[in-house]
């Protein structure tokens, strides 16, 4: 592992300085027009209740230190062997279905292996959005991008067509599908967001978004929107380097409105690697600042009801603009850090390392104990895990 960069020492400094009382959230009402949670969603914050204390440490109680961090990860797979050795040997929290992984894992019997080795049910991710970001094409069909689907059909009618995908991604065992995307963005179609973004309208976005929520939960599904602060009028492509969105201000008054409105519907968010004027440290984007992190909990700062739902890192592993800054140890532990739930990235090669480091920053202080504690609840709230009492 390589000296970690002074400008992570310093972040992290400040982080265990200003966060280790605790997680930071709390739940408000849901947004107007929010749909309550169904089941594969966030369910909110645990009982505050002695009996809901006592859940919760029962439910903790069954991990060690490094299974609950383990908890806390989502990995890409290639196949059922990977997957099945990550889950028995570390506990991992999820595993990501990517464009590389041989997909008969999910119609061969094999993902029922996988799923039997995990402690606690295991998410089942993928990245199903429609146009060219579809990783189960080949099993369900294709469908149209965002932009496609917003100039072609109603909401309504992208409702019905949602369900009929979702009760497809249910049957094959997956339970979370990193959508929709709810950038606002009118670059070009192939550009980084371009057609994968319903509109240039806020409101389009947020139609088409709350339709696209609505019919996941219905079959069962958690969703999750991305790529918050919002990344549709970037300076460029996070896969290739450092990305800068607008000031705050500017964003609050368009690529954050469909978060603003769409932040109590049950959904988890997804940071993403932007570098925000105003807003995140030089040097350090979205994903792994607390700065960030504090905007989406408190909500205040952009007009939002506060938000304790789980929030995932985009990918820490083959994107320039984390990966030239951090090693994949180093980027996630700063995130959960700065306060996200669960760190993702597309390959198995590194857990037993960054279990490791995240070992090392709790027995440290880095991670202080309560916080691994409270992101362990918020992923078993938005599985849907019944605390045995």
């Amino acid at each position: 592992m390589r000296k970690m960069p002074f400008v992570l020492l310093a972040v992290l400094a400040m982080i265990v300085t200003a966060c280790s009382g605790g997680d930071g959230g709390g739940s408000g009402s849901p947004t107007p027009g929010a749909r309550s949670p169904e089941a594969g969603t966030s369910a909110g914050p645990a009982p505050s209740s002695p009996a809901g204390a006592d859940c919760a440490a029962g439910y903790l109680g069954q991990f060690s230190t490094r299974e609950k961090l383990a908890q806390l990860l989502t990995v890409g797979v290639t196949g059922t062997e990977d997957a099945l050795s990550v889950v028995r040997d570390h506990q991992v929290g999820g595993i990501f279905v990517g464009s590389w992984t041989d997909l008969s894992m999910l119609s061969d019997g094999g993902l029922q292996q996988v799923t039997a080795a995990a402690k606690v049910p295991l998410m089942v991710t993928t990245d199903e959005e429609g146009g060219r970001v579809s990783r189960l094409s080949d099993l369900i069909g294709t469908a149209p991008s965002a932009r496609d689907t917003a100039a072609t059909m109603t909401s309504d009618e992208f409702y019905t067509a949602t369900l009929e995908r979702a009760r497809a991604m249910k049957d094959l065992g997956i339970t979370v599908d990193f959508a929709p995307d709810i950038d606002v963005s009118s670059q070009p179609d192939d550009s980084v967001i371009g057609d994968r973004s319903f509109s240039d309208d806020p409101a389009v976005v947020t139609d088409y978004a709350d339709a696209y929520i609505r019919a996941m939960h219905e079959v069962g599904l958690g969703t999750v929107l991305k790529h918050f602060p919002g990344h549709g009028a970037g300076t460029g492509d996070s896969h290739l380097g450092a990305v800068q969105v607008a000031p705050l201000p500017e964003l609050t008054e368009r690529d954050l409105v469909p978060f603003r409105e769409l932040i109590g519907s049950g959904s988890a968010v997804m940071v993403g690697h932007l570098d925000v004027p105003g807003l995140t440290t030089p040097g350090v984007p979205a994903s792994i600042s607390p700065e960030v992190m504090s905007l989406l909990r408190e909500g205040s700062g952009y007009g939002a009801a506060p938000f304790d739902g789980v929030i995932f890192t985009d990918d820490l592993s083959g994107m320039a603009a984390i990966t030239d800054r951090l090693s994949i140890e180093e980027a996630v532990e700063a995130t959960l850090v700065a306060g996200a739930d669960n760190a993702l990235w597309i390959s198995t090669d590194a857990v037993g390392q960054v279990l490791d480091q995240l070992e090392d920053a709790v027995a440290a202080g880095r991670l202080p104990m309560d916080r691994v504690d409270a992101s362990v609840l918020r992923m078993a709230d938005y599985k849907r895990i019944p605390r045995a009492c």
